[in-house]
């Protein structure tokens, strides 16, 4: 195969993949965030401590994380035809990519915010703010940075993920690789796919990493944490003196 006949190819299959986890990353983002936040809120010490749900909550969340994401497609196979009405293609895909990245990055949310310095809720609550007031103006500005680098890794692994939507007519980089690189023996193409796929999710890293580290050099905080912060040093020296 030449590289006039693998262009189009290549171009329509990186739109794909970027199309396809594209909108599986917003989904899994506006799902796995509150879905993370709440699996802190409900633990033993939160803000809306409920130990019977934070055991189902979590309980959910692993057995969907434990599930290969090659029989993930297979279960979903009528909802995704309900919602898509299809189950080929990549709209189909989006919905187990979506699906398999929400309980994902629910954990690493929960990672991100169990790392917030505790004393700032406390000086929110001592100022008279809600739960909701906590969650807005502190854990999820405190916790940003580990946020961006749990989207990234979130991001990295739906990118695998749509390679293997591909074995099963989902379109993309992966669906490429298999139909022409390995059933049609196009190993030339096959290893140039390999090889875009490892400058995308480099890319993807190195912004998500720079973007990161750029939130925690400014402390990765809104403008109120550094108030906070201010709060609860004058309250601990007028405990001292």
């Amino acid at each position: 195969m030449t590289w006039s006949e693998m262009q189009p190819l290549l171009s329509q299959a990186c739109w794909d993949t970027l199309y396809m986890v594209g909108w599986s990353t917003l989904i899994a983002v506006a799902g796995g965030l509150p879905l993370g936040i709440l699996l802190v809120l409900t633990d033993r010490g939160g803000l809306l401590q409920n130990v019977v749900a934070n055991k189902v909550i979590g309980q959910v969340v692993n057995v969907a994380r434990s599930m290969p994401f090659i029989i993930l497609i297979v279960a979903l196979l009528e909802f995704t035809r309900a919602i898509t009405g299809t189950t080929i293609g990549r709209e189909a895909a989006i919905v187990p990519l979506a699906v398999g990245a929400i309980p994902f990055f629910a954990r690493l949310v929960e990672t991100a915010v169990r790392e917030v310095d505790h004393g700032l809720v406390e000086a929110v609550q001592a100022m008279g703010g809600n739960t909701w007031t906590v969650v807005r103006k502190v854990l999820v500005p405190e916790s940003l940075p580990s946020l961006i680098a749990s989207t990234t890794t979130t991001i990295v692994a739906l990118i695998g993920y749509s390679a293997m939507a591909g074995t099963v007519g989902a379109g993309g980089l992966g669906d490429i690789a298999i139909r022409y690189g390995y059933q049609r023996f196009e190993s030339e193409l096959m290893w140039i796919t390999v090889a875009i796929l490892a400058v995308v999710i480099s890319l993807i890293q190195f912004a998500g990493d720079y973007a990161a580290r750029s939130m925690h050099r400014r402390g990765g905080q809104s403008g109120a944490a550094p108030r906070l912060r201010l709060l609860k040093a004058a309250t601990a020296t007028s405990k001292t003196v």
